[in-house]
């Protein structure tokens, strides 16, 4: 067998494996067993001679021979999918573009910025897709996603060790703060000493990411009220007035009633950045637009290049 005896079938489904991070997931998402998803990895490898997918303890990651394919892959399988939009009576002048985000984004930035876009490229469709940084990564590596949102913290690593390395720009650069009651003294000024932060009661992430929540700095084992993961019931209840929980700066404006979201003065500063990722290579048109809206939407007047 030869790589061009593989079906679309088995790319889509290497696709899918490589993006989700596992067989499972990329099963799942196509609508196949299991079994099914493994048989068609099975056939596709057979056919490139070679191991594709390195199996690990924690799902599948593509070899370098299945980076290679991937590559191509993504290539042939937008083709296939731009040809059915074309039969299908899409007007040629209606482009896609597929930008992914993490959560935080998804509720702060991405609905203004699709708004923008309806006004100004309205030939434009963003199709998108919320979730963490590793399955975003995935997704722009697999051919998936054009675009995507992610969140980085100090020490700002590349998002992943693979070649060729990920385009980054930082959108914007602001310090981690804290959500507060806004009946809570903390919440009386513009900024909260890092000193009154200690012996309060926390609201952290999940059991597993407990950290997540607790402000990195703090000098004394952290009083844990509830784990929650979602960052929208982090702030309800920081209004309910059950914890304090930090919070990206860009949630200030769409935090719910009875929360102030302040910066924290004192000890190391804790820069956050959003960044947007991209393969390297030319950029189409409509991608450009919407990566300028974005950008546009973050980056004040004064420093727009």
């Amino acid at each position: 067998m030869a790589l061009t005896d593989a079906s679309l079938t088995s790319l889509r489904v290497f696709r899918e494996a490589a993006e989700r991070g596992t067989l499972s997931a990329a099963a799942a998402a196509l609508g196949y067993t299991q079994s099914a998803a493994s048989r068609q990895i099975a056939v596709l490898e057979r056919a490139a001679g070679a191991k594709l997918l390195e199996r690990r303890h924690d799902g599948v990651r593509p070899t370098e021979a299945g980076m290679l394919v991937l590559r191509r892959a993504a290539v042939v399988l937008d083709q296939i999918d731009a040809t059915d939009r074309d039969l299908a009576g899409r007007p040629a002048e209606h482009a896609v573009v597929r930008l992914g985000w993490f959560p935080i984004a998804g509720a702060a930035v991405v609905p203004r910025v699709l708004t923008a876009l309806r006004r100004t490229h309205p030939e434009i469709t963003v199709v998108g897709r919320e979730a963490g940084t590793p399955a975003l990564v995935r997704g722009l590596r697999a051919g998936t996603l054009d675009l995507a949102l992610l969140a980085a913290a100090p020490p700002f690593r590349p998002p992943d060790a693979e070649t060729p390395a990920l385009q980054l720009r930082v959108l914007s650069e602001r310090g981690l703060c804290v959500a507060v009651p806004a009946t809570d003294p903390l919440a009386a000024g513009d900024a909260i000493d890092v000193a009154d932060l200690r012996g309060r009661a926390w609201i952290a992430g999940s059991a597993r990411d407990a950290e997540m929540g607790v402000w990195p700095g703090l000098d004394e084992r952290p009083s844990i009220a509830h784990h929650a993961r979602d960052w929208l019931t982090k702030l309800h209840l920081v209004a309910a007035g059950c914890g304090i929980t930090t919070a990206s700066a860009l949630l200030a404006p769409i935090a719910p009633p009875g929360v102030r979201i302040l910066p924290v003065r004192g000890g190391p500063r804790e820069q956050r950045r959003l960044l947007l990722a991209r393969l390297p290579g030319p950029v189409p048109a409509p991608a450009a637009h919407v990566a300028a809206t974005l950008a546009a939407a973050l980056i004040p007047p004064g420093l727009m290049t």
